[in-house]
């Protein structure tokens, strides 16, 4: 009994993941038909994105709402994304071909550089793109995708290597490289997930919830915040008299020429002039200079 339940476990699982598989593939010939324009490809990765995490959430989506969210991503600036990246990469190009036409000092160290430079900036607009949201401006979105590409080179590798198997599957056959653009932004989307995770991020003005790590990010000038779990901080206004806990340690801080303060379970401590000091510890012991 127990066997057939783990089978049956383990095909259920199969399922799901091929379904997944299917759903990639479904939704690259969706972006490769959307991106023939070339400057539409974008927004078509920014709808494939934005169908793929709406699918794996268990929410209502079709080519509908692929063909809304297309229709967003182009209002938002994804003509002028798409132009420019093309610029690049028609720059990129030129400067390859001058390369391999001129064998000038220095050449093939310019066309390397200009082959990761064009990876960095494909990297950069697939994390844009899993970023896009309805209503969100792409200028928004590349900076800070610009900066993740540099400073998560995992997540990066794992894009490029979705790069290579569109590669791939265009030199085995080129119609096999339109359903490889579904794997190609599942892996765009699996990197900004793990980033999230292991980033926790929260948004700007709000507090980590019990389940979260401390986080000690304060401005300057800003007093600490403390929690019943946080140790105590004594962060006082200048002047102010210290507190003391029940069983804590006497802590004298008092500002110059205050006189010290006294409770029944501290010793005891005398007042003598400047630069003497008493001898002995009982009220009546004389001072000493």
């Amino acid at each position: 009994m127990s066997r057939e339940r783990s089978g049956e476990r383990s095909r259920e699982r199969f399922r799901a993941r091929f379904a997944v598989f299917a759903e990639c593939l479904l939704v690259g010939v969706w972006i490769g038909v959307a991106a023939l324009p070339l400057v539409t490809l974008p927004a078509a990765l920014a709808a494939g994105a934005g169908h793929l995490r709406r699918w794996t959430g268990d929410h209502e989506t079709g080519l509908r709402s692929f063909a809304a969210d297309l229709r967003g991503a182009l209002r938002g600036g994804g003509w002028a994304v798409g132009t420019g990246y093309l610029t690049a990469l028609a720059v990129v190009g030129a400067d390859l071909a001058l390369v391999r036409a001129l064998p000038v000092p220095g050449g093939r160290v310019a066309g390397a550089l200009a082959v990761l430079g064009a990876l960095w900036l494909t990297v950069s607009l697939l994390r844009a793109a899993t970023a896009w949201r309805p209503g969100r401006r792409w200028r928004d979105l590349l900076g800070p995708a610009a900066r993740r590409a540099l400073r998560d080179p995992a997540g990066s590798l794992l894009v490029v290597c979705g790069l290579v198997v569109i590669a791939a599957s265009a030199w085995f056959s080129t119609p096999l490289a339109l359903p490889a653009l579904g794997v190609l932004v599942a892996a765009t989307l699996a990197t900004e997930r793990r980033v999230a995770a292991v980033a926790g991020d929260h948004p700007a003005g709000t507090l980590p919830t019990a389940a979260d790590p401390v986080v000690a990010d304060r401005s300057a000038g800003a007093l600490p915040t403390r929690t019943s779990a946080d140790p105590v901080v004594g962060d006082r206004p200048p002047g102010a008299l210290p507190t003391r806990p029940s069983g804590g340690p006497v802590v004298a801080d008092r500002s110059a020429g205050a006189l010290p303060t006294r409770t029944s379970a501290d010793p005891v401590v005398g007042n003598c002039s400047a630069g003497a000091e008493r001898v002995g510890t009982t009220d009546g012991a004389p001072c000493r200079a």
